[in-house]
């Protein structure tokens, strides 16, 4: 599995979320920036995002995914 592709499928599930993903393999790190996410609690994002990565995580595809979110603005602040 190639990250372009964790991040297209990603952002075509959420359609307000920018998604900017790191590895490859079966281990990636996700930046999602959105603000409907960033105010969700973090059990919430969580939740969000393992909705729509299960499928592959039962197949093995993806083995390990860690989530960091931010607003729009939180994220521009950090360029």
């Amino acid at each position: 599995m190639q990250a372009l592709e964790v991040k297209r499928f990603l952002e075509a599930k959420l359609p307000d979320t920018q998604v900017e993903v790191d590895g490859e393999g079966c281990n990636f790190q996700l930046h999602l920036i959105s603000d409907e996410l960033a105010g969700l609690s973090p059990v919430k994002r969580q939740q969000q995002i393992y909705a729509h990565l299960n499928p592959w995580i039962a197949d093995g595809s993806i083995h390990a995914v860690s989530m960091k979110f931010f607003s729009r603005a939180d994220w521009a602040a950090r360029s």
